[in-house]
Parts: C-alpha cells; sequence; structure tokens
C-alpha cells in the first residue's frame, strides 16, 4: 500500500503541478520567479516545523555542504523557470530536461572516472538523438511565427537560442548537483527530508535580487479576473489560485518521490517518474493544443526509449515475461 500510495502522489502531484504552471505561464510567461519562490517558501515553512522542530534539531550533514549544493539548486530552480520567458514551449520544456541521463553520464565520466557499459551509451545516443530533433523543430517553429528576415524574427531566434543555452547550463549544474549530493550520502548517509528542507530554505535570501520582478507579478496576480474557489466560496483573483494549487501539487509531487524512494529500488523510481514526465508531456499537448509535429512525436518517442533503456526497464520487463536468458537458466 505504501508503494501505490506513493505513485498516486507522483502522478497526482507532479502531472497536476505542470497543468497549473503551464496555466500560469501562458497568461504571464514570466512568472518564473514568483513561482519559484512561492513553492521554495511553502516547502521550507514545512521542513522549518516539522523537520528541524524550530530549529532545534541537529543537522546530520555540515552546513557548509548544504550551502554548496543550495546554491547549485538555486540556480537550477531559477534558470529552469526564467527560461520559459525566451520562446520556450513547455512541451520542449520537458523533452529536454529528459536528458539529464546524457549530463550525468557526462559529468559522471569527467568527475568520476566512471565507465558504461554498451547498452547505456546506446540508450544515451537516443536520448541525444530525440532532443536533437524536438530542438530542431521547435526551431524552426519559432522562426515561422515571424515574417522571414524581418529584425522581430531574427530577435525571436536568438531570443530562443538563449532559451537553449539556460536549459542546457540548468541541464549540466543539475546533474553536478546529484553528483554532490551523491559523494555526501556516501559519506554522512542519506537524509533526504534533511536535504529538502536546507534545499529550499537556504536560497530564500536570494530571491531578494528578484524581488522586484516578484513584487511586479503579485500585482499582476492581483489585478487577475476574481473566481470562487469551489467548495469554499472564497473570491480570489484566478492567478492566485493557480500559485496556490502548483505550490500545493508540487509539494505532494516531491512528497511521493520522497516516499517512493525509501519504499521502492531506485529502477522503479526512475520508471515512474520516465512515465510521469510522458503522461504530462501528453496532455500539455492535447489538453494546451501546444503545436506538435510528426517529428515532434518521432523525437519525444526515441527520448523515452532511450530513457528506458538506460534503466533496464525493457529488460526487467523481458525477465519477467519470458524467464531470463538461456545461459542464466543454465546457472541456475
Amino acid at each position: 500500500m505504501g508503494t501505490a500510495f506513493a505513485i498516486a502522489l507522483v502522478f497526482f502531484g507532479c502531472c497536476s503541478n505542470v497543468v497549473f504552471l503551464e496555466l500560469l505561464v501562458r497568461d504571464f510567461p514570466g512568472c518564473g520567479n514568483i513561482v519559484t519562490f512561492a513553492q521554495f517558501l511553502f516547502i521550507a515553512l514545512e521542513g522549518f516545523i516539522f523537520e528541524s522542530k524550530f530549529g532545534t534539531k541537529k543537522t546530520a550533514i555540515p552546513i557548509r555542504n548544504y550551502i554548496i549544493m543550495v546554491t547549485m539548486f538555486f540556480f537550477v530552480s531559477v534558470v529552469n523557470n526564467y527560461a520559459l520567458n525566451f520562446n520556450i514551449a513547455m512541451p520542449l520544456h520537458m523533452i529536454f530536461r529528459s536528458g539529464s541521463l546524457i549530463a550525468n553520464m557526462i559529468l559522471g565520466i569527467i568527475i568520476l572516472n566512471k565507465r558504461y557499459s554498451a547498452s547505456k551509451c546506446i540508450s544515451i545516443a537516443l536520448v541525444s538523438i530525440g532532443i536533437f530533433i524536438c530542438t530542431i523543430m521547435s526551431a524552426k517553429q519559432v522562426q515561422n511565427t515571424v515574417n522571414d528576415g524581418s529584425d522581430d524574427g531574427v530577435y525571436a531566434f536568438v531570443h530562443w537560442l538563449i532559451g537553449i543555452a539556460m536549459l542546457t547550463f540548468a541541464l549540466l549544474m543539475s546533474a553536478r548537483m546529484g553528483i554532490f549530493q551523491e559523494t555526501l550520502y556516501k559519506e554522512y548517509g542519506k537524509h533526504p527530508k534533511e536535504a529538502l528542507f536546507y534545499n529550499h530554505c537556504l536560497p530564500l535570501p536570494g530571491f531578494l535580487l528578484l524581488s522586484t520582478d516578484i513584487y511586479r507579478h503579485c500585482v499582476y496576480f492581483s489585478q487577475s479576473a476574481p473566481m470562487t474557489v469551489p467548495a469554499v466560496g472564497l473570491t480570489v483573483p484566478i492567478m492566485w489560485f493557480y500559485l496556490f494549487m502548483n505550490v500545493i501539487t508540487q509539494y505532494v509531487c516531491i512528497r511521493g518521490v520522497f516516499i517512493l524512494t525509501t519504499e521502492c529500488a531506485s529502477l522503479t523510481v526512475t520508471l515512474v517518474v520516465t512515465l510521469r514526465k510522458f503522461l504530462s508531456l501528453i496532455f500539455s499537448i492535447l489538453y494546451f493544443q501546444n503545436p506538435f509535429t510528426a517529428w515532434h512525436w518521432v523525437g519525444t518517442g526515441v527520448v523515452f526509449l532511450g530513457t528506458l533503456l538506460y534503466t533496464e526497464v525493457l529488460g526487467s520487463l523481458h525477465t519477467a515475461l519470458l524467464g531470463p536468458p538461456a545461459k542464466d537458466k543454465k546457472k541456475e
């Protein structure tokens, strides 16, 4: 029941979170900073009360290590959300972030001197090809939204290239943060709830640098159309309602992933998260009518095929359905 409950939280929380994020971005494409701040503030307050016991609980991992990890986490979160300001469509945003396997492998080879099997390399190649296809198709769509050769067209394309560069930076920084966190866990043991709290609490002062933009969007949100909250009867601006639901579903998503990591093997966690990303992508395309060509579908399929191959899910399904290979049966 614990595993089923965790999977339900991941699918419900993460998929719903994408919906409310797109509802926010559709009306205010530059609202990434206020969304990130609200998510960080809520999770930090929850962790301060229930994890740190109002600051009285001693940390298992030295605080200086959290400061390093939090600096990377802050930049990854802000850059990922801010990239939406640069003509990056939500489906491309989700597909591009699926390239975390590529970044992890590259930095693993460079920093940890890891070596990977042929199947792992093939899976990474598939993910790379899939992202490349979707990126090229989106680039063509950006060029087609304005008149060819016009100043607006050049500006839009350069704007899009900046967004791609931001996503690439965030991808590599996220992978580096994962390697750093892995080394910390090996030395001090796993403390995911503590890490979750400090990852969201320590960056809060950094949002002072973004206070002007956050305040401006607070004003915009307050001026949005009013709506009556179901079952409560309270009338609030609709953008504040979307933001509130985005924050709650983000918390549900993170909690679901945390429970899943304590209940299941890493292979199961990776599969669940991958399937969640795929469902979020499909829903975003169909419900919000995002532009998605046949080549986008090909690229998406290749990305997720590569991800499944990397996690060895296909081999596990073959073993579960048909039994182990002949050589394994002889060993038994």
